[in-house]
Formats: C-alpha cells, sequence, structure tokens
C-alpha cells in the first residue's frame, strides 16, 4: 500500500468513525405527558429537564401539561405520548375494561405512594367524621379521582348513601363556599388552595384524607407505552435515573424547583405554587408508607388489594391484573432510589 493509499485508508476509517460518533450520540425523543396543568407538582418533571438531566442521558424529552389521569393514559395508549404521569386507578380502569387493547400503558416508577385524594368541607357543614358524610350532597367532576374511588372510602368507613352533583372542576369549590353542596372530593393539595383562594380560612375547611381512613390506594405513577418498554428499555431506564436525581432536588428545595414551572407559565402564582408543591411532598411523596416500601416502588400485596378494590368500586369489564400494570425492572438501583428524608 503507498502513501496515497494509506491517507485514502485514513481518511476512509476516520469518515467510519465519525458516522459512528454521530450514531451514538443522536438523542431519544420522549414526548411525556402529564397529569395536569403546570402547577407545583409538575415540577418534578419541569426541574429534570430544565437542568438538562434528560438531556445529559440522551434523551430529548418534551413535557407537555394534562387535564386529567385518564387523558394521558389515553394519550399514551393511542401512541400520542411515549411516557406519562397518571393516577394509578385511572391506568386500572384502562386495563381492565379495554382488555384487547394491544397498547395497554404499564407503570414503572410510584411517585405518589399514597392517593392525594380527600373529602374536604367546611366546619360549619358540621362534618368532622367519614360517617357524617351520610345522606350529604357531594361534589366533584365525574372523572375525579376522589369521587371514583369513593365507593372504596365508603366501604371503608361504613358510610351510607350520598348525592352526587356533577360540576366543571373550576366550579367544584365554589359551589362549596356557596353552600350549594355540602362536601367535595378533590386532592387535598389542589382543592385545599383553591378554596383559600375563594375566601376560605385554613382552620374552617376540614380534610378527610382517603389515606388516613383506610384507603391505601396508590396515586400517580410514571407510565410507559410496551413498545418504548420493548423497543427501548435503555431509554425508559435513563429516564427514570434522570427523573429521580431531579427529584432529590425538588424536595430539597420546592421554591427552587418551582422557577422551571414558572418558566413553562409564566402567569403562575410561585409562592402559591412552592406551598402546592411542599404540600404533594409532605402528604403523598415524603411519607412513612413510602420511606417504608422505598421511593418509587410498591408493595406487591398493597398492589393486589388496590386491584381488587378498584374492579369492584369502578365495576370494570374484566377484573384488575396487578401483574399486567405495573413494571419495575427498570426502576433505578436502592441506592439511586434512596431520597426520601425523615
Amino acid at each position: 500500500m503507498n502513501k496515497r493509499q494509506l491517507i485514502q485508508s485514513f481518511l476512509a476509517a476516520s469518515a467510519l468513525s465519525f458516522g459512528l460518533g454521530t450514531a451514538y450520540a443522536q438523542t431519544t425523543p420522549i414526548k411525556f405527558q402529564l397529569d395536569w396543568r403546570f402547577e407545583g407538582p409538575g415540577a418534578f418533571f419541569t426541574h429534570p429537564a430544565a437542568k438538562g438531566y434528560f438531556k445529559a442521558a440522551g434523551l430529548d424529552v418534551t413535557v407537555d401539561a394534562g387535564n386529567g389521569s385518564g387523558g394521558a393514559v389515553t394519550r399514551v395508549a393511542s401512541g400520542a405520548y411515549d411516557m406519562g404521569f397518571a393516577d394509578l386507578a385511572a391506568l386500572m380502569e384502562f386495563h381492565a375494561n379495554n382488555p384487547d387493547s394491544p397498547n395497554k400503558p404499564v407503570a414503572v416508577m410510584m411517585v405518589y405512594n399514597n392517593t392525594p385524594a380527600s373529602v374536604m368541607t367546611l366546619k360549619k357543614s358540621g362534618i368532622t367524621k367519614p360517617t357524617d358524610l351520610t345522606g350529604k350532597k357531594l361534589g366533584a367532576p365525574v372523572f375525579d379521582a376522589g369521587r371514583r374511588s369513593f365507593p372504596i372510602f365508603a366501604k371503608a368507613n361504613n358510610i351510607g348513601a350520598v348525592t352526587w352533583t356533577a360540576m366543571d372542576p373550576t366550579l367544584r369549590e365554589t359551589m362549596l363556599m356557596r353552600g350549594d353542596i355540602d362536601a367535595i372530593t378533590g386532592f387535598t393539595f389542589t382543592s385545599l388552595l383553591n378554596l383559600e383562594a375563594r375566601g376560605a380560612k385554613t382552620a374552617d375547611v376540614v380534610i378527610l384524607p382517603y389515606p388516613d381512613y383506610g384507603v391505601k390506594l396508590y396515586g400517580n405513577a410514571i407510565i410507559a407505552s410496551p413498545k418504548l418498554i420493548k423497543e427501548n428499555p435503555a431509554a425508559v431506564k435513563a429516564f427514570l435515573q434522570a427523573f429521580t436525581k431531579g427529584a432529590k432536588e425538588v424536595i430539597a428545595n420546592p421554591a427552587v424547583a418551582i422557577e422551571s414551572i414558572k418558566a413553562r407559565d409564566g402567569i403562575v402564582n410561585s409562592e402559591l405554587e412552592t406551598r402546592r408543591l411542599k404540600l404533594a411532598i409532605d402528604t403523598v411523596v415524603n411519607t412513612p408508607d413510602a420511606r417504608a416500601e422505598g421511593f418509587g416502588q410498591v408493595n406487591a400485596g398493597r398492589l393486589s388489594l388496590m386491584a381488587s378494590q378498584v374492579s369492584d368500586a369502578f365495576g370494570t369489564k374484566t377484573r384488575v391484573n396487578p401483574d399486567a400494570v405495573w413494571n419495575g425492572s427498570m426502576l433505578p438501583t436502592t441506592a439511586e432510589l434512596n431520597i426520601l428524608r425523615k
């Protein structure tokens, strides 16, 4: 081989090497659907995105606002989104009501170890405990997680018949303040702050959190499409690792994390959303149950009980199979998941 041939061979090898390097440097696009608007708890996802943790993991993550857990589940099922954040009960319901669906999303990481659902009322109603709800008029949107799972709460606390009034989410707390209904169901960290915004004093609000009254349902989990899990489990694992790194910082400093929410929606009240985020952390993320089971993980017995309870309360077409809705094989290591503080 002469000098000219050696040079050509070197250039060809360099081009091949550059091409391979470019291929490996390409990022995996992930479309992620939140369960709700850009509010405090959404910082768990916007913060790691803003800090570049997803990008550093080789992912190009797009985080979009949502309009409910049911919507997040169906959008991942349709293929419009690769991953999402949704109430586990909504995911279970989709599985059981769509047994033949070829693309049923799967929960891959638990974030809200306890359901945020609660019954809320005002002291003037005279309601102080669950049994006081018997015969009362309750209100919530038809898709509200607390309303959907109320039969489980009622059974656990021997509550008799109640009357339901449906409304748009924006009217729920207003109707309670006006006295149109006796109590509402909703996520504690959402409805409590909404009631305060409508003139209620915190001391005048009675909160009956489901987890405090015998309902140990899991709350929101990160979900992924089976297609993504099958074709690129490494991408799911990378997402969960980057998310966990960001979550540790969100828990440690909620006020800083809210900056990423403010960047996505400039009209949000940073102080209010910081408080909402802190409420979410204290009531559903960094809880005794979460610390006992480990952040991101689930207890098999508790998962099975929830599957049975959801099947009964939601009247699903088929029984929920707990093994079909959960896949913890892509979770970060135990050491990486050790982010909760006592």
